[in-house]
């Protein structure tokens, strides 16, 4: 998986077949460690309603441009996510 300059992502679903995803916002979780990604479909940016997809992420030390996405495996990652995205659809409409 590679980040673009444009905070666009491609991402391979189950079958191997690639999506390219823009990204909304990452953030950094001090407590833990773990960084975040939160990322729309690249088709469905611009929509009203659009379906969004938030990955843990940790980037290869030696290319920056290649990551690991892993799913969120916890009820407390997905309540701090939907906080932060929460937090940015406000700031966003203002």
């Amino acid at each position: 998986m590679s980040l673009e300059e444009k905070e666009r992502i491609i991402i391979p679903d189950e079958s191997g077949e690639e999506h390219l995803f823009e990204v909304l916002f990452t953030f950094d979780v001090d407590e833990t460690g773990n960084s975040y990604m939160v990322v729309v479909p690249a088709e469905q940016a611009e929509a009203d309603e659009v379906e969004v997809f938030a990955f843990r992420y940790e980037e290869d030390d030696d290319n920056q441009d290649d990551l690991a996405l892993y799913q969120l495996e916890t009820d407390e990652e997905w309540d701090m996510v939907e906080e932060m995205l929460n937090t940015f659809t406000a700031e966003e409409d203002q």
